[in-house]
């Protein structure tokens, strides 16, 4: 049964590495009682985070008219709950979720 074990883990690590992606397959047991899992996902570091562009000078114009427009709608004000926990109030319904902002 160990050696069976040991064959589908050989096997399942090499088919995962050449797909592309990270991969990992274990088997834990003896005779008679056999547990395994399997975990997959995308290759590289999962603590890198990918930047996005640069805006050019209209989009961050444009950008910055949003947020002032969202800014004068909802007046975000921090305030302090029973427990001292900071938490934002606004003055305007939905503005927790970005409504206002087109």
């Amino acid at each position: 049964m160990r050696g069976g074990a040991a064959v589908i883990v050989s096997a399942m690590t090499l088919t995962s590495v050449s797909a592309g992606g990270v991969g990992g397959f274990s088997c834990v047991g003896g005779a008679g009682s056999l547990s395994c899992a399997g975990q997959w996902g995308a290759g590289g570091d999962p603590n890198v985070r990918v930047v996005p562009q640069a805006l050019r000078d209209d989009d961050r114009a444009e950008a910055l008219a949003r947020e002032h427009k969202w800014l004068a709608l909802c007046q975000p004000v921090i305030q302090r709950d029973q427990y001292g926990v900071a938490r934002y109030h606004y003055a305007a319904r939905g503005c927790e979720y970005g409504v206002g902002a087109d």
